[in-house]
C-alpha cells in the first residue's frame, strides 16, 4: 500500500509544488527529482510484484500484477528521461522566447500531472477509474499541446480536444453498458466496475451487452491509440506541441491506451467465446499500418512524419494482440516497449535537430552529422531502430510478427511486408540527407542531453539480442493473461 502511494503521490505532489514554482529556473531540476523519485518509488512496487505475486490495494481498487507492472516501470522510466531531455530543450525555447514564465509553469505542473494520471490509469483495478484517468490525461495533454500558444499549437490541441473528447465518451457509454451487464451477475454491491471481479464472472456476462459495449470500448479507447480513421489528432499534436509533450505522447499515452484495450479485449473473449474482438483489433490494426505508411511518404515535417510512425506501428500492436495466441502477444509486449524507447528517443533527436535548423520543415534540415555528430548519429540510428533493422529490438518484434501472420492470418501478410516497406523507403530516404546533406548551421549555445538517447537506443539494442530473464518472465506470464 506505501508503495503505490508513493508511485502516485509523488507525481501529484510535484504538479502541484510546479504550478506554484514552475517558473523559476530550478524548476527543470525539480521536475527532474520528481520524476526520478516516481521511478524509484516503481522499481520497489516492481521488485514486490516480482517477490510477492500480484498485488491488492485500497479495497481492490487498485491491482499491480504482471500485465501493468512492467508498464508502470516504463512509463516512469520514459517519463524520467524525458524529463531530462527537457532541461536543456527548454531553455533553449525559453532563450527564443517561446517559453514565457507562466508557460513554463503550466508546462512543468501539467507534465507531472500527466504522468500522474497515466501511473493511475494503469494500476487501477477499476473500470470506471481508468475512464477517469483517461479522460484526465487528456485535459493534461491538451494543455501541453497548447502551451506555445500560436494559432497552430491552439488548433492542433482543439482539434485533439475535441476527436478524443468524442472518442473517450464513447468510452463512457461502454463503462456503462459494461457496468449493466455485470450488475446482472454480480449485483449492485459495489464491486461490478472492479475487473478483476468482471474477470471471474466473464463467462456468465451477457454476450449481447458485452459485444455493444466492447464496441464502444473500441472506438473510444482507439481513438486514445490512434487507429485510423480516429488518428487526426495524432500528426498535428506531435507536430504543433513542444518536443518532451510528443516523446511523451507517443512513448507514454499510446501504450496505456492500448493496455485500456487489452483489458477489455479479455472480458469480451470470455464472454462472447469467439474472436470478435481480436478481428475488430486485427482489421483496424492492419488498416492502420498501410494507411499510415502511406502518408509517411507524403510528410514534409519532420515530427508530423515520426507521428505518422506511431499510428504505424500502434497498428502494428493492435494487429498482433488481435492475432492473439503466446507468441503474438509475447511480440506485441516486446514492441510495445521497443517502440516506447526507440520513438522516445527519435523525438529527443529531432527536438535537438529542429532546434538548430530553427524549422521542422525536413528540406532545411541538413548535415546533422557535420554540426552535431551525436544529435545525427542518433537520428539515423534511431531510424533504422525504428524501421525494423537487425539487431534492434523492432526487428525481433516485427520478425515475431510477421511470421505469426503468415502461420495463423496469411492473407494479411503482403499488405503488412507491403505497408513496412513503404514505410522504410519513406522514412530512411528523408532522414538519410538531413543527417548527411550539406549545411552552415551553427551549433547551439547549451549542449544537448544526448544521454537519454543513447540510453534508450541502447536498450533497444539489448532488447533485439537479449531479453533478460525477469524482462522474459513478465513478457510470458503477461501474454497468458491476455489470452487466445
Amino acid at each position: 500500500m506505501a508503495t503505490l502511494f508513493f508511485v502516485l503521490g509523488i507525481p501529484l505532489f510535484g504538479s502541484v509544488v510546479l504550478a506554484l514554482t514552475g517558473q523559476r529556473e530550478a524548476a527543470r531540476e525539480i521536475n527532474v527529482a520528481f520524476s526520478l523519485g516516481t521511478f524509484v518509488a516503481t522499481c520497489v512496487l516492481t521488485i514486490e510484484v516480482i517477490s510477492g505475486g500480484s498485488l491488492f490495494v485500497w479495497n481492490h481498487e487498485f491491482f499491480i500484477d504482471p500485465l501493468n507492472v512492467f508498464l508502470v516501470t516504463l512509463t516512469s522510466f520514459v517519463g524520467l528521461t524525458t524529463a531530462i531531455f527537457s532541461r536543456p530543450y527548454m531553455r533553449v525555447e525559453r532563450d527564443h522566447g517561446k517559453m514565457t514564465p507562466r508557460r513554463l509553469r503550466v508546462y512543468h505542473s501539467m507534465y507531472q500531472l500527466f504522468g500522474f494520471t497515466m501511473l493511475l490509469a494503469l494500476t487501477t483495478n477499476n473500470m470506471g477509474i481508468l475512464w477517469v484517468a483517461m479522460e484526465a490525461a487528456t485535459l493534461t495533454t491538451v494543455l501541453l499541446v497548447s502551451v506555445y500558444r500560436t494559432a497552430a499549437s491552439l488548433e492542433a490541441a482543439w482539434k485533439y480536444f475535441i476527436l478524443c473528447g468524442v472518442g473517450i465518451a464513447q468510452a463512457l457509454f461502454g463503462t456503462v453498458l459494461l457496468y449493466m451487464a455485470a450488475e446482472k451477475v454480480i449485483g449492485t454491491g459495489g464491486g461490478g466496475l472492479l475487473w478483476t471481479n468482471l474477470d471471474a464472472v466473464k463467462a456468465q456476462l451477457d454476450p449481447g451487452i458485452i459485444t455493444l459495449a466492447f464496441a464502444f470500448l473500441f472506438i473510444g479507447y482507439g481513438t486514445k491509440v490512434g487507429l485510423v480513421p480516429m488518428h487526426n489528432w495524432l500528426p498535428d499534436a506531435h507536430a504543433e506541441g513542444p518536443t518532451p509533450v510528443s516523446a511523451v505522447l507517443s512513448g507514454l499515452l499510446l501504450n496505456v491506451a492500448v493496455y485500456a484495450l487489452l483489458r477489455c479485449k479479455v472480458l469480451t473473449d470470455g464472454a462472447l467465446g469467439s474472436p470478435l474482438a481480436g478481428h475488430l483489433m486485427m482489421g483496424f490494426g492492419l488498416l492502420s499500418v498501410v494507411v499510415a505508411a502511406f502518408f509517411l511518404s507524403r510528410q514534409k515535417d519532420v515530427k508530423r512524419m515520426f507521428a505518422y510512425s506511431s499510428i504505424e506501428h500502434m497498428g502494428l500492436i493492435t494487429f498482433a494482440f488481435g492475432m492473439g495466441g503466446p507468441i503474438a502477444n509475447y511480440a506485441g509486449l516486446l514492441h510495445m516497449t521497443v517502440h516506447s524507447l526507440i520513438k522516445s528517443a527519435i523525438f529527443f533527436a529531432v527536438g535537438h535537430a529542429t532546434q538548430k535548423a530553427g524549422t521542422q520543415n525536413m528540406a532545411d534540415i541538413r548535415g546533422l552529422i557535420k554540426v552535431s555528430p551525436t544529435v545525427g548519429w542518433g537520428m539515423m540510428l534511431g531510424s533504422l531502430a525504428i524501421l525494423g533493422m537487425p539487431p534492434f529490438g523492432v526487428f525481433a518484434s516485427e520478425f515475431l510478427i510477421l511470421t505469426t501472420a503468415m502461420r495463423d492470418q496469411p492473407w494479411a501478410t503482403p499488405f503488412l511486408l507491403l505497408a513496412l516497406g513503404v514505410a522504410f523507403a519513406s522514412v530512411f530516404s528523408r532522414v538519410q540527407p538531413m543527417v548527411f546533406g550539406e549545411t552552415s548551421v551553427t551549433a547551439l549555445h547549451h549542449p544537448p542531453a544526448l544521454l537519454p538517447v543513447f540510453t534508450h537506443l541502447g536498450l533497444g539494442l539489448m532488447l533485439g539480442l537479449y531479453i533478460p530473464p525477469y524482462l522474459d518472465a513478465w513478457y510470458r506470464q503477461a501474454a497468458r493473461m491476455i489470452g487466445a
